[in-house]
């Protein structure tokens, strides 16, 4: 049955291709989105945009001639640099809007909201892979505001609306921003290739991450939607489930190109975390939710795409 769905955020890279698969799978989307690092021609065809931010309490009022069998709110400033930076839009674009929009699902009557959350919020950790149950100790103002738009979450989901947090962990795949160098590790180093043939990493090669291709992130935002229940707060973690180091990293987007690209170790990133990795085991068992898209396989896809995209 065709349901009307809001995908915030959809002219960047995840809220894109989320709301382009709901259309594919013959559901109505409308979309907010400020166009501050997406762009129009990314919006799916079919999806009705309003321009505009999702902190905004008039925007979320224009909102009110439609009626939402769910929300998936993706959009939001997601460096955990540019949080340093800029903290206020920061804790507006990813907190106050969550806020907002939990209020616009009691005064309408949707009853369910899907969160993009991050791997941001646990920190570094002493026992890996992290699950749902670790700590939360993030190292970045950005993880803060995520966190703190988690526990509103669990708090409205008293109130009669099922809500989940989904904790993404490094996505990545064809369609991400490979302008914006402050966000997505593998974007920036591919982008770094394609503009000055080198790599230019801020850290250590030993540093490691958890990286996620997009179509799993996608099919995993859908299932969790339909998982959901009245009266209910769910909290998964969407990764690989495997640990790689940013010189493997380095190495396999080297060999995606086939030359002998050279990389400079120099420099850091205000809050970063040093190594993560994630269980997925929560939602694999709850749903059956697998990544079916290894790195190696995602990055030659990806670069497949970079090569051939305008930039």
């Amino acid at each position: 049955m065709a349901k009307t769905y809001l995908v915030t955020g959809a002219a960047g890279f995840i809220g894109a291709q989320l709301a382009g698969q709901l259309i594919k799978d013959g559901h109505k989307v409308v979309t907010i989105d400020n166009l501050s690092t997406g762009y129009v021609n990314t919006i799916p065809q079919g999806v009705i945009f309003i321009e505009g931010d999702c902190q905004e309490s008039m925007v979320i009022e224009s909102l009110k001639e439609y009626s939402f069998d769910a929300i998936f709110h993706i959009a939001g400033q997601s460096s955990g640099e540019v949080s340093f930076d800029h903290p206020v839009y920061d804790l507006q674009t990813n907190t106050q809007s969550t806020l907002l929009l939990l209020r616009y699902c009691i005064e309408t009557g949707c009853k369910k909201l899907v969160y993009a959350s991050t791997m941001s919020v646990y920190g570094d950790q002493e026992f890996l892979p992290v699950n749902e149950a670790s700590p939360n100790v993030p190292k970045s103002l950005y993880g803060v505001g995520k966190l703190a738009s988690e526990h509103y979450l669990r708090i409205f989901s008293e109130f009669g609306i099922a809500t989940a947090a989904v904790r993404l962990f490094n996505v990545y795949g064809p369609g991400q921003n490979l302008k914006n160098m402050r966000q997505g590790m593998v974007s920036i180093y591919i982008a770094q290739v394609l503009s000055q043939n080198a790599i230019h990493v801020k850290g250590s090669p030993d540093r490691f991450r958890d990286f996620v291709y997009i179509d799993d992130v996608v099919n995993a935002f859908i299932t969790i939607e339909k998982q959901m229940q009245f009266n209910s707060f769910l909290l998964f973690n969407v990764c690989s489930g495997r640990k790689i180091t940013v010189g493997e990293l380095v190495d396999l987007i080297r060999r995606g190109f086939g030359t002998d690209i050279p990389a400079n170790y120099e420099g850091s990133t205000t809050g970063d975390q040093f190594g993560i990795f994630g269980s997925h085991a929560l939602l694999t068992n709850a749903t059956g939710w697998q990544p079916a898209v290894s790195l190696e396989d995602g990055l030659v896809r990806m670069i497949d795409w970079a090569k051939n995209t305008e930039r």
